[in-house]
Protein backbone atom coordinates (compact mmCIF):
# COMPACT_ATOMS: atom_id res chain seq x y z
CA UNK A 1 0.00 0.00 0.00
CA UNK A 2 1.23 3.38 -0.87
CA UNK A 3 2.79 5.25 2.01
CA UNK A 4 2.46 9.30 2.12
CA UNK A 5 6.04 11.13 2.31
CA UNK A 6 6.85 12.31 5.61
CA UNK A 7 7.55 16.02 4.93
CA UNK A 8 11.40 17.04 5.35
CA UNK A 9 14.26 19.55 5.04
CA UNK A 10 13.52 19.94 1.15
CA UNK A 11 9.92 20.71 1.71
CA UNK A 12 11.04 23.24 4.57
CA UNK A 13 13.08 25.00 1.46
CA UNK A 14 10.18 25.41 -1.14
CA UNK A 15 7.79 26.25 1.83
CA UNK A 16 11.06 29.04 2.71
CA UNK A 17 11.48 30.03 -1.20
CA UNK A 18 7.42 30.70 -1.12
CA UNK A 19 7.98 32.60 1.66
CA UNK A 20 9.85 35.13 -0.36
CA UNK A 21 7.11 34.87 -3.07
CA UNK A 22 5.00 35.84 -0.29
CA UNK A 23 7.67 38.97 0.42
CA UNK A 24 7.40 39.65 -3.00
CA UNK A 25 3.51 40.49 -2.76
CA UNK A 26 3.09 42.26 0.08
CA UNK A 27 5.82 44.73 -0.89
CA UNK A 28 5.39 44.62 -4.79
CA UNK A 29 1.36 44.48 -5.06
CA UNK A 30 0.42 47.67 -3.84
CA UNK A 31 2.93 49.92 -6.35
CA UNK A 32 1.30 48.70 -9.13
CA UNK A 33 -1.92 49.56 -7.99
CA UNK A 34 -1.02 53.39 -6.42
CA UNK A 35 -2.57 55.38 -9.89
CA UNK A 36 -5.95 52.92 -9.25
CA UNK A 37 -5.60 54.21 -5.18
CA UNK A 38 -5.27 58.09 -7.12
CA UNK A 39 -8.14 57.20 -9.16
CA UNK A 40 -10.70 55.87 -6.67
CA UNK A 41 -9.91 57.69 -3.47
CA UNK A 42 -8.39 60.83 -4.85
CA UNK A 43 -5.08 60.60 -2.93
CA UNK A 44 -2.19 62.84 -3.38
CA UNK A 45 1.17 61.41 -4.21
CA UNK A 46 2.76 62.56 -0.86
CA UNK A 47 -0.08 59.92 0.30
CA UNK A 48 1.30 57.30 -1.71
CA UNK A 49 4.93 58.04 -0.36
CA UNK A 50 3.57 57.76 2.78
CA UNK A 51 2.21 54.36 2.30
CA UNK A 52 5.32 53.20 1.50
CA UNK A 53 7.15 54.82 4.26
CA UNK A 54 4.89 53.01 6.56
CA UNK A 55 5.14 49.53 5.24
CA UNK A 56 8.99 49.31 5.47
CA UNK A 57 8.84 51.56 8.52
CA UNK A 58 6.63 49.04 10.19
CA UNK A 59 8.91 46.12 8.77
CA UNK A 60 11.93 47.74 10.07
CA UNK A 61 9.71 48.46 13.66
CA UNK A 62 9.07 43.97 13.81
CA UNK A 63 12.34 43.41 12.54
CA UNK A 64 13.59 45.43 15.85
CA UNK A 65 11.43 43.73 18.32
CA UNK A 66 11.20 40.32 17.45
CA UNK A 67 15.07 39.81 17.74
CA UNK A 68 14.70 38.59 20.90
CA UNK A 69 10.94 37.48 20.28
CA UNK A 70 11.58 34.83 17.97
CA UNK A 71 13.96 32.55 19.48
CA UNK A 72 11.54 32.21 22.48
CA UNK A 73 8.61 31.69 20.52
CA UNK A 74 9.92 29.87 18.34
CA UNK A 75 10.64 29.89 14.10
CA UNK A 76 7.05 27.51 13.41
CA UNK A 77 4.95 29.56 15.71
CA UNK A 78 6.20 32.89 14.19
CA UNK A 79 6.51 31.91 10.45
CA UNK A 80 2.88 30.71 10.35
CA UNK A 81 1.66 33.76 12.30
CA UNK A 82 3.69 35.89 9.78
CA UNK A 83 1.50 34.31 6.91
CA UNK A 84 -1.53 34.39 8.62
CA UNK A 85 -1.10 38.70 8.96
CA UNK A 86 0.02 39.00 5.38
CA UNK A 87 -3.07 37.47 3.72
CA UNK A 88 -4.78 39.25 6.31
CA UNK A 89 -3.38 42.63 5.32
CA UNK A 90 -3.51 41.75 1.67
CA UNK A 91 -7.04 40.82 1.98
CA UNK A 92 -7.98 44.05 3.71
CA UNK A 93 -6.77 45.99 0.81
CA UNK A 94 -10.23 44.63 -1.00
CA UNK A 95 -12.21 44.46 1.96
CA UNK A 96 -11.31 48.09 3.99
CA UNK A 97 -12.71 51.17 2.03
CA UNK A 98 -11.22 54.60 1.79
CA UNK A 99 -7.27 55.52 2.66
CA UNK A 100 -8.08 54.43 6.11
CA UNK A 101 -8.62 51.34 5.25
CA UNK A 102 -5.70 51.27 2.90
CA UNK A 103 -3.24 52.29 5.83
CA UNK A 104 -4.76 49.45 8.00
CA UNK A 105 -3.45 46.87 5.43
CA UNK A 106 -0.72 48.43 5.10
CA UNK A 107 -0.07 47.79 9.00
CA UNK A 108 -1.27 44.53 9.27
CA UNK A 109 0.99 42.80 5.64
CA UNK A 110 3.56 44.81 7.05
CA UNK A 111 4.03 42.65 10.00
CA UNK A 112 3.62 39.74 8.39
CA UNK A 113 6.21 40.66 5.54
CA UNK A 114 8.97 42.22 8.44
CA UNK A 115 8.65 38.73 10.57
CA UNK A 116 9.21 36.70 7.33
CA UNK A 117 12.04 38.93 6.36
CA UNK A 118 13.56 37.70 10.03
CA UNK A 119 13.03 34.11 9.74
CA UNK A 120 13.32 32.76 6.33
CA UNK A 121 17.14 33.17 6.05
CA UNK A 122 17.44 32.26 9.14
CA UNK A 123 15.04 28.54 8.55
CA UNK A 124 17.31 28.31 4.93
CA UNK A 125 20.48 28.70 7.22
CA UNK A 126 19.47 26.15 9.88
CA UNK A 127 18.54 23.69 7.23
CA UNK A 128 21.12 20.71 6.83
CA UNK A 129 22.28 21.33 3.42
CA UNK A 130 25.74 22.56 1.89
CA UNK A 131 27.09 25.91 0.00
CA UNK A 132 25.80 28.42 2.15
CA UNK A 133 26.09 31.03 -0.05
CA UNK A 134 24.99 29.67 -3.40
CA UNK A 135 21.56 28.39 -1.02
CA UNK A 136 21.23 31.73 -0.38
CA UNK A 137 21.31 33.48 -3.21
CA UNK A 138 19.05 31.13 -4.67
CA UNK A 139 16.36 31.50 -1.69
CA UNK A 140 16.50 35.28 -2.44
CA UNK A 141 15.99 34.91 -6.19
CA UNK A 142 12.49 33.73 -5.22
CA UNK A 143 11.43 37.46 -3.96
CA UNK A 144 12.33 38.19 -7.68
CA UNK A 145 10.45 35.14 -9.37
CA UNK A 146 7.53 36.34 -7.05
CA UNK A 147 7.75 40.02 -7.99
CA UNK A 148 7.17 38.76 -11.96
CA UNK A 149 4.62 36.75 -10.73
CA UNK A 150 2.82 39.66 -9.38
CA UNK A 151 3.07 42.06 -12.19
CA UNK A 152 2.99 39.18 -14.84
CA UNK A 153 -0.28 38.00 -13.01
CA UNK A 154 -1.74 41.24 -12.00
CA UNK A 155 -1.26 42.46 -16.03
CA UNK A 156 -2.98 39.83 -17.18
CA UNK A 157 -5.81 40.13 -14.61
CA UNK A 158 -6.09 43.16 -15.99
CA UNK A 159 -6.43 42.16 -18.93
CA UNK A 160 -9.09 40.02 -18.59
CA UNK A 161 -11.23 41.06 -15.79
CA UNK A 162 -10.58 44.85 -16.02
CA UNK A 163 -9.19 47.65 -13.59
CA UNK A 164 -12.18 48.35 -11.76
CA UNK A 165 -12.35 44.77 -10.82
CA UNK A 166 -8.85 45.06 -8.59
CA UNK A 167 -10.52 44.27 -5.06
CA UNK A 168 -10.92 40.83 -6.18
CA UNK A 169 -7.33 40.76 -7.50
CA UNK A 170 -6.36 41.27 -4.03
CA UNK A 171 -8.19 38.28 -2.57
CA UNK A 172 -7.04 36.17 -4.96
CA UNK A 173 -3.17 37.21 -3.72
CA UNK A 174 -4.01 36.74 -0.36
CA UNK A 175 -4.30 33.08 -0.74
CA UNK A 176 -0.88 32.59 -1.48
CA UNK A 177 -0.04 33.41 2.19
CA UNK A 178 -2.83 31.74 3.52
CA UNK A 179 -1.68 28.38 2.24
CA UNK A 180 1.82 28.40 2.67
CA UNK A 181 1.03 29.02 6.32
CA UNK A 182 -0.84 25.64 6.12
CA UNK A 183 2.34 24.56 4.65
CA UNK A 184 4.99 25.65 7.50
CA UNK A 185 2.63 24.18 9.73
CA UNK A 186 3.46 21.01 8.51
CA UNK A 187 7.33 21.09 7.53
CA UNK A 188 10.49 20.64 10.20
CA UNK A 189 11.91 23.71 11.51
CA UNK A 190 15.60 23.88 12.86
CA UNK A 191 16.49 27.14 14.64
CA UNK A 192 20.42 28.04 14.57
CA UNK A 193 20.52 27.70 18.40
CA UNK A 194 20.29 24.49 17.62
CA UNK A 195 23.69 24.09 16.33
CA UNK A 196 25.68 26.21 19.23
CA UNK A 197 25.20 29.70 17.20
CA UNK A 198 24.64 32.26 20.42
CA UNK A 199 26.93 34.69 19.96
CA UNK A 200 25.92 37.83 22.49
CA UNK A 201 24.05 40.87 21.42
CA UNK A 202 27.08 42.65 23.10
CA UNK A 203 29.70 41.21 21.12
CA UNK A 204 27.80 41.57 18.42
CA UNK A 205 26.63 45.08 18.25
CA UNK A 206 30.54 45.84 19.49
CA UNK A 207 32.49 44.67 16.24
CA UNK A 208 33.11 47.25 13.74
CA UNK A 209 32.76 44.83 10.83
CA UNK A 210 29.08 44.30 11.85
CA UNK A 211 27.98 47.69 11.23
CA UNK A 212 29.99 47.72 7.96
CA UNK A 213 27.58 45.05 6.85
CA UNK A 214 24.59 47.27 8.48
CA UNK A 215 25.79 50.00 6.08
CA UNK A 216 25.64 47.48 3.18
CA UNK A 217 22.44 46.48 3.65
CA UNK A 218 20.75 49.79 4.32
CA UNK A 219 22.38 51.15 1.03
CA UNK A 220 20.89 47.28 -0.70
CA UNK A 221 17.66 48.28 0.40
CA UNK A 222 17.66 51.60 -0.80
CA UNK A 223 19.55 51.15 -4.06
CA UNK A 224 16.47 48.10 -4.91
CA UNK A 225 13.43 49.65 -3.43
CA UNK A 226 13.81 53.01 -4.82
CA UNK A 227 13.49 52.04 -8.30
CA UNK A 228 11.29 48.86 -7.80
CA UNK A 229 8.71 51.10 -5.41
CA UNK A 230 8.61 53.55 -8.25
CA UNK A 231 9.24 51.95 -11.60
CA UNK A 232 6.06 51.30 -11.97
CA UNK A 233 4.48 54.86 -11.20
CA UNK A 234 7.73 56.41 -13.42
CA UNK A 235 7.07 54.56 -16.60
CA UNK A 236 2.84 55.32 -16.73
CA UNK A 237 3.28 58.99 -16.05
CA UNK A 238 6.59 59.83 -15.81
CA UNK A 239 7.33 58.15 -19.25
CA UNK A 240 3.95 58.61 -20.93
CA UNK A 241 3.50 54.73 -21.86
CA UNK A 242 0.69 52.31 -21.36
CA UNK A 243 0.59 50.45 -17.66
CA UNK A 244 0.63 47.45 -19.61
CA UNK A 245 3.83 48.07 -21.23
CA UNK A 246 5.51 50.42 -18.77
CA UNK A 247 4.81 47.39 -16.28
CA UNK A 248 6.24 44.60 -18.26
CA UNK A 249 9.11 47.28 -19.46
CA UNK A 250 10.18 48.72 -15.61
CA UNK A 251 9.05 46.49 -13.04
CA UNK A 252 8.81 43.56 -14.67
CA UNK A 253 12.04 43.24 -16.08
CA UNK A 254 13.18 44.54 -13.16
CA UNK A 255 12.95 41.85 -11.41
CA UNK A 256 13.64 38.74 -13.58
CA UNK A 257 16.72 40.44 -14.23
CA UNK A 258 17.27 40.83 -10.55
CA UNK A 259 16.54 36.79 -9.75
CA UNK A 260 18.45 36.38 -12.61
CA UNK A 261 21.64 37.55 -11.30
CA UNK A 262 20.60 35.81 -8.03
CA UNK A 263 20.38 32.73 -9.96
CA UNK A 264 23.64 33.27 -11.87
CA UNK A 265 25.94 33.53 -8.51
CA UNK A 266 23.41 29.96 -6.94
CA UNK A 267 25.10 28.89 -10.00
CA UNK A 268 29.09 30.28 -10.16
CA UNK A 269 29.71 31.48 -6.48
CA UNK A 270 32.32 28.88 -6.26
CA UNK A 271 34.16 30.70 -9.23
CA UNK A 272 33.29 34.41 -8.64
CA UNK A 273 34.76 36.20 -5.75
CA UNK A 274 31.79 37.82 -4.28
CA UNK A 275 33.11 40.54 -2.89
CA UNK A 276 34.34 41.59 -6.27
CA UNK A 277 30.78 40.59 -7.90
CA UNK A 278 29.02 43.13 -5.33
CA UNK A 279 31.17 46.00 -6.52
CA UNK A 280 31.11 45.35 -10.37
CA UNK A 281 27.14 45.55 -9.12
CA UNK A 282 27.25 48.69 -7.26
CA UNK A 283 28.78 50.46 -10.24
CA UNK A 284 26.08 48.75 -12.69
CA UNK A 285 23.16 50.00 -9.99
CA UNK A 286 24.95 53.35 -10.35
CA UNK A 287 24.92 53.43 -14.04
CA UNK A 288 21.26 52.31 -14.04
CA UNK A 289 20.48 55.36 -12.28
CA UNK A 290 21.84 57.71 -13.88
CA UNK A 291 20.58 56.56 -17.33
CA UNK A 292 17.06 56.15 -15.93
CA UNK A 293 17.22 59.70 -14.56
CA UNK A 294 18.41 61.46 -17.29
CA UNK A 295 17.50 59.65 -20.57
CA UNK A 296 14.88 61.21 -22.68
CA UNK A 297 14.47 58.31 -24.13
CA UNK A 298 11.51 56.18 -22.88
CA UNK A 299 13.34 53.55 -24.03
CA UNK A 300 16.60 54.02 -22.56
CA UNK A 301 14.75 55.20 -19.37
CA UNK A 302 13.33 51.61 -19.03
CA UNK A 303 16.52 50.10 -19.65
CA UNK A 304 18.12 51.92 -16.63
CA UNK A 305 15.30 50.60 -14.18
CA UNK A 306 15.96 46.93 -15.66
CA UNK A 307 20.16 47.64 -15.64
CA UNK A 308 19.16 48.41 -11.86
CA UNK A 309 17.65 45.12 -11.65
CA UNK A 310 20.18 43.15 -13.04
CA UNK A 311 23.12 45.04 -10.57
CA UNK A 312 20.82 44.83 -7.05
CA UNK A 313 20.82 41.20 -7.48
CA UNK A 314 23.22 39.73 -5.39
CA UNK A 315 23.62 42.57 -3.10
CA UNK A 316 21.10 41.36 -0.15
CA UNK A 317 21.74 38.06 0.27
CA UNK A 318 25.39 39.01 -0.98
CA UNK A 319 26.03 41.08 2.49
CA UNK A 320 24.27 38.35 4.13
CA UNK A 321 26.43 35.86 3.14
CA UNK A 322 29.41 38.17 3.70
CA UNK A 323 27.99 38.65 7.39
CA UNK A 324 27.38 34.92 8.29
CA UNK A 325 30.98 34.14 6.99
CA UNK A 326 32.73 37.20 8.68
CA UNK A 327 31.06 37.16 12.31
CA UNK A 328 30.37 32.84 13.36
CA UNK A 329 27.80 32.75 15.45
CA UNK A 330 25.27 35.69 14.67
CA UNK A 331 22.50 33.80 15.28
CA UNK A 332 18.88 35.01 14.62
CA UNK A 333 19.84 38.34 16.42
CA UNK A 334 22.09 39.32 13.95
CA UNK A 335 19.95 38.03 11.04
CA UNK A 336 17.29 40.28 12.69
CA UNK A 337 19.40 43.47 13.13
CA UNK A 338 20.72 42.88 9.12
CA UNK A 339 16.99 42.57 8.14
CA UNK A 340 16.29 45.80 10.11
CA UNK A 341 18.94 47.76 8.28
CA UNK A 342 17.97 46.28 5.15
CA UNK A 343 14.71 47.62 5.67
CA UNK A 344 15.68 50.82 7.02
CA UNK A 345 17.18 51.19 3.63
CA UNK A 346 13.66 49.81 2.03
CA UNK A 347 12.08 53.07 3.46
CA UNK A 348 14.54 55.30 3.31
CA UNK A 349 14.69 55.22 -0.85
CA UNK A 350 11.77 55.43 -1.99
CA UNK A 351 10.66 57.82 0.42
CA UNK A 352 13.13 60.16 -0.51
CA UNK A 353 12.62 59.30 -4.06
CA UNK A 354 8.94 60.18 -3.55
CA UNK A 355 9.88 63.72 -1.17
CA UNK A 356 12.28 64.74 -4.06
CA UNK A 357 9.82 63.81 -6.63
CA UNK A 358 6.91 65.81 -4.67
CA UNK A 359 8.85 68.58 -4.33
CA UNK A 360 10.55 69.27 -8.10
CA UNK A 361 7.19 67.37 -9.64
CA UNK A 362 9.17 65.16 -11.49
CA UNK A 363 9.89 61.64 -10.78
CA UNK A 364 13.10 61.36 -12.19
CA UNK A 365 15.05 63.90 -10.17
CA UNK A 366 13.66 61.85 -7.07
CA UNK A 367 15.77 58.62 -9.09
CA UNK A 368 18.54 60.85 -9.77
CA UNK A 369 18.61 61.27 -5.27
CA UNK A 370 19.50 57.62 -5.03
CA UNK A 371 22.56 57.29 -6.56
CA UNK A 372 23.96 58.31 -3.22
CA UNK A 373 22.96 54.43 -2.03
CA UNK A 374 25.04 52.86 -4.79
CA UNK A 375 28.21 54.67 -4.35
CA UNK A 376 27.71 53.97 -0.53
CA UNK A 377 26.99 50.34 -0.98
CA UNK A 378 30.70 50.48 -3.00
CA UNK A 379 32.55 52.35 -0.19
CA UNK A 380 30.79 49.74 2.21
CA UNK A 381 32.18 46.66 0.20
CA UNK A 382 35.44 48.25 0.22
CA UNK A 383 35.52 48.93 3.91
CA UNK A 384 35.23 44.89 4.77
CA UNK A 385 38.54 44.80 3.56
CA UNK A 386 40.03 47.64 5.68
CA UNK A 387 38.42 46.56 8.85
CA UNK A 388 37.78 43.00 8.49
CA UNK A 389 38.22 39.59 5.86
CA UNK A 390 34.36 39.49 5.73
CA UNK A 391 34.65 35.94 3.98
CA UNK A 392 35.34 35.77 0.44
CA UNK A 393 37.85 38.23 -1.43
Amino acid sequence: MWKKRKPDYRDTLRASYAGYVTQAIVNNLAPLLFLIFQETYGISLHQITLMITLNFGIQLLVDLLSAAAVDRVGYKKSIVFAHMVSAAGIGAMALLPGYRGLMVSVILYAVGGGLIEVLISPIVEACPTEEKSASMSLLHSFYCWGHVLVVLGTTLFFALAGRERWRLLCLMWAMVPACNAVKFARVPIRSLKEEGETLSWRKLLGGRLFWIFALLMVCSGASEQAMSQWASAFAESGLKVSKTAGDLAGPCLFAALMGSSRIFYARFSEKIPLKRFMLFSGGMCLTGYILAAYSQSPVLALAGCALCGLAVGILWPGTFSLAAAGIPGGSTAMFAFLALAGDLGCSAGPTIVGLVADACSNIQAGLLMAVLFPIMLFLGVLLTNIIGDGGEN
